[in-house]
């Protein structure tokens, strides 16, 4: 692969006094638990395609985009007109009246669901999208048992935090919900991962078979097809297939959680769910972030029969807004029509390759994983086979001192940085990317 150039030096002003006093007025009003990013968290005040600039006036290329939400480019402007052209005609209005938009942005993503005779009802996030089809699978099935990944993350709900597999974003126990894990989604950690593909896969469906022989059949199976929180992590091809061969003899949906993955974030697929097709789509599937490229949209597909089991009256206050809907609508037209699904396979597999030739000398990365533009770099300390989160702490902030942005994640005893930069990137861009990665990772040893 070559030698990758240092990147050129940067000397980013400092926090500064106006962004110190903003830092104390955030922790005198917010609650203590609001994560913020980097010893002296910074302001970011606008954007342009896959940069971004902060307070100070510092550029970053950013390889997060608001974690994963900035899927296009930031100010693109077919969304930006989009916007200001509802804005001028009515912002909102609430589902109890018709609305265009929403109808016309329900009709594009039914029918590139993949499910059939497939209903469509947007929420304002993902974990509202998520709590939607908890409850739709839960009173279609009559059951309050779901079935959930191990390392797994659902949302912030309480119902969402109560199916969550990761005790770092799971703060209570309590639950509306009887929650039962399940082996598969991490490949290369746990009891099965010294296992080949095929047996990995034997193993967990007989895990699965095992737990549903001691319990009343469950509601639904909820699982990201790549775990976004939990490190990019991703079990092998055909997994959820086989899952869904087991899953449809005892009638339990199947809940393909799809707001990190969705929308040809992964290159190979324009879903996750797609690397489990043989037994074909999903009963529902969620998303939510990337669509909205920023605005807050999410949202449950389902089968008809599904979605309609409801027996009493509901609206969305929020959900499908007008404005909203103009912005998902002219943000996934772009998508489409510039394939930016192809591009992620494109210079995503560049930047994969590029990581991990980095990582070959630098016993502290475990394993660099991940498709398209998800990529995930897990490390672990130096002779261990254990989490390294100082390293990953460091590695941020070098990273962020030389002018890019990335996230960390993890699951049980690991830790991981994140790369998901919008679809749009640039060869050069991502080149420019792998270089201020290098020059990180090498500030640890």
């Amino acid at each position: 692969m070559g030698v990758l150039p240092r990147p050129a030096a940067r000397r980013l002003r400092g926090a500064g006094a106006a962004v110190s006093d903003l830092y104390a007025r955030h922790k005198a009003v917010l609650p203590d638990w609001l994560a913020l990013y980097y010893e002296d968290p910074i302001e970011i005040t606008h954007g342009e395609g896959r940069h971004v600039w902060d307070a100070q006036g510092n550029r970053y290329l950013d390889f997060f985009g608001g974690i994963l939400t900035t899927m296009t480019a930031h100010a693109l402007p077919e969304v930006t007109k989009a916007v200001s052209e509802q804005a001028g005609r009515i912002i909102h209005t609430s589902t109890l009246y018709l609305n265009r938009p929403m109808v016309d942005l329900a009709e594009r993503i039914a029918q590139l669901s993949g499910i059939p005779d497939a209903r469509v009802f947007f929420t304002t996030s993902g974990t509202e999208a998520n709590d939607t089809a908890l409850l739709l699978a839960t009173a279609h099935r009559r059951s309050n048992q779901i079935l959930a990944m191990r390392n797994s993350y659902h949302g912030r709900s309480f119902s969402a935090v109560g199916i969550t597999g990761n005790k770092g974003w799971s703060p209570t126990s309590l639950s509306p919900l009887q929650t039962l894990y399940v082996h598969g989604g991490v490949r290369t950690r746990g009891p099965y991962a010294d296992l080949g593909d095929a047996e990995f896969i034997a193993a967990c469906v007989d895990d699965l078979k095992d737990l549903l022989g001691h319990v009343r059949p469950p509601a639904a199976l909820i699982a990201e097809p790549i775990q976004g929180v939990g490190g990019f992590t991703a079990p092998p091809d055909g997994l959820y297939a086989a899952f869904r061969e087991v899953l449809d003899q005892h009638g339990i949906l199947w809940i393909a959680d799809e707001v990190q993955t969705g929308w040809g974030r992964t290159g190979e697929h324009f879903w996750g769910w797609q690397a489990h097709a043989s037994a074909g789509p999903p009963d529902m599937l969620t998303f939510a972030k990337g669509i909205g490229n920023g605005m807050s949209i999410g949202g449950v597909v389902a089968r008809a029969e599904i979605m309609n089991c409801l027996d009493s009256n509901s609206i969305s206050t929020f959900g499908g807004s007008p404005i909203t809907m103009a912005a998902g609508l002219a943000n996934l037209t772009y998508l489409l029509e510039h394939d930016l699904q192809g591009n992620a396979r494109r210079v995503g597999g560049l930047l994969g390759e590029r990581l991990r030739a980095i990582s070959v000398p630098l016993d502290y990365v475990r394993e660099v994983r991940g498709r398209g533009l998800m990529i995930g770099v897990e490390l672990v300390r130096p002779g261990t086979d254990e989490a390294y989160p100082e390293g990953a702490a460091a590695v941020l902030e070098a990273a962020r001192q030389d002018g890019l942005l990335i996230g960390k994640g993890g699951g049980h005893n690991t830790s991981v940085l994140r790369i998901a930069p919008p679809l749009s990137l640039t060869v050069a861009e991502a080149e420019e990317g792998a270089a201020i990665l290098e020059h990180a990772l090498r500030c640890i040893q």
